[in-house]
């Protein structure tokens, strides 16, 4: 049987492209509430609470846990992937990540002040959950359309998760409130309340995406671990074949260290270091998600117009523009208020800098997944996305252990230069992918038995 060619791959239904979008929106609750606005600061200034010590413990045990959960994505994401290819159970292993995460993040509610060690195991394995399922719903992608509307299908996907941010953390913050000790006893519901909202808003996505692919009989003797690992070292055998794609998820790793540092601590340092106020962290919350929605879907327009290497190094060089910002917000602040003698406080400069990295945030994300899509022959989409996923993680272990050792010695602020470079070794690595090349590639992709 004569191979379709990817550009022949039609476009699937909107209603198939809506659910599969929808776990996008499903997921931003527990990205939002349980790493990025919530309960990193419950955890650090409560449950671990050392105020003495500038929070300096519970931001080390933050990153420990995050880095700790990121790595055993590492060790399984390519794996789980080969099996999904080989097997057709993408839907399936997407469900079982989605049961545990929804299980784990409900038993956050249980976590009281001092009970660290259980709230370390609950974000680990919640979030190491929550990351697989993340690459699961990825290695769908190169079934929903020919690699020219990649771009805009990635991008309206983390659009419509920033939508859900919006909708899951408002909430939240209108009717739970602070993430303070005095607040307690209504806060610690910001768990249950981030399950719940995934488990009914993914409901579209297991009953309108299609399983892609076909399912494979084992060879006698095997098991679909075994055939899983013999994929995977096909796959390594063959790195040369595809060197585009091994150089691109080189350069992720430096871009997406960087992203988890500003998702997990943005937050942490907002109220550590610019002192804000609750409405101004509130409104910074707003003023991201509605940018990053707004980001994702032009840049994914912009993507498919100018191709997706340039636009994912645009996203980076404006990422590097907003690190510098978050450093010398508190500097720029003086400096401007000298300049054009006003009288604005470092915590509003710091809702500017939020536009731009709000701006940068779903775009380059978007753009980042659109590329691996690209690179992806349909029949290895769920191998390839684990590599990614790989590629993501292991820099979530770097990026935020780095980060958390770095402000341990040095301090919040001066550690955040830290993310700057990451982004700069981002963009120099992505030089030297040829996406024209990394898609041919993938077009001539004959498939094999195993």
């Amino acid at each position: 049987m004569m191979k379709r060619h990817r550009d022949d791959i039609p476009r699937a239904s909107k209603k198939e492209i809506f659910g599969w979008a929808m776990f996008d929106f499903a997921n931003q609750a527990y990205t939002l509430l349980i790493i990025t606005v919530i309960f990193p600061v419950l955890f650090t200034t409560v449950i671990v609470g050392d105020a003495g010590d500038d929070y300096r413990l519970g931001n080390l045990l933050w990153s420990v846990a995050l880095g700790l959960s990121y790595f055993m994505v590492v060790l399984s994401g390519p794996v789980f992937g080969a099996i999904m290819d080989y097997s057709a159970l993408k839907k399936r292993f997407l469900f079982l990540s989605y049961v545990l995460t929804i299980v784990a993040t409900s038993l956050l509610y249980f976590v009281e002040p001092g009970m660290i060690v259980l709230g370390v195991i609950l974000i680990i394995i919640s979030n190491f959950a929550y990351a697989t399922g993340e690459s699961f719903i990825a290695a769908f992608l190169t079934s929903l359309g020919p690699p020219k509307d990649l771009g805009k299908i990635s991008g309206f996907g983390w659009a419509l998760g920033y939508i859900g941010g919006l909708f899951s953390a408002g909430f939240v913050i209108v009717y739970l409130g602070d993430a303070t000790a005095e607040n307690f006893d209504r806060i610690r519901w910001v768990g249950p309340f981030a399950a719940v909202f995934f488990m009914l808003a993914a409901i579209p996505t297991f009953l309108w995406v299609k399983e892609p692919g076909k399912r494979r009989e084992l060879p006698k003797g095997e098991t679909l671990i075994s055939m899983g690992f013999v994929r995977l070292g096909r796959t390594i055998r063959e790195i040369k074949q595809y060197w585009d794609l091994a150089v691109f998820l080189v350069s992720v790793f430096f871009a997406m260290a960087g992203i988890y540092i500003v998702i997990s601590f943005a937050f942490i340092y907002g109220d550590q270091i610019v002192k804000w106020d609750e409405s101004v962290r509130i409104l910074m919350f707003v003023i991201v998600q509605i940018t990053a929605a707004i980001g994702a879907i032009v840049f994914g327009y912009i993507q498919d117009r100018i191709g997706a290497k340039l636009t994912y190094n645009l996203t980076l060089g404006l990422w590097f523009l907003a690190v510098l910002g978050i450093w010398g917000v508190t500097d720029f602040t003086v400096w401007f208020n000298s300049i054009f003698a006003t009288n604005i406080e470092a915590q509003y400069m710091f809702l500017y800098i939020g536009v731009l990295a709000g701006l940068s945030l779903g775009s380059s994300q978007s753009a980042s997944r659109a590329l691996v899509g690209i690179f992806s022959p349909e029949e290895k989409s769920a191998e390839f996305f684990g590599f990614w996923g790989l590629s993501n993680k292991l820099a979530g272990v770097f990026g935020i252990i780095g980060i958390g050792l770095l402000q341990a010695q040095f301090g919040l602020k001066t550690s955040v230069l830290f993310c700057a470079a990451l982004f700069l070794l981002g963009i120099l690595v992505n030089i030297f992918v040829n996406e024209q090349r990394g898609r041919q590639v993938a077009d001539q992709y004959e498939g094999y038995d195993i």
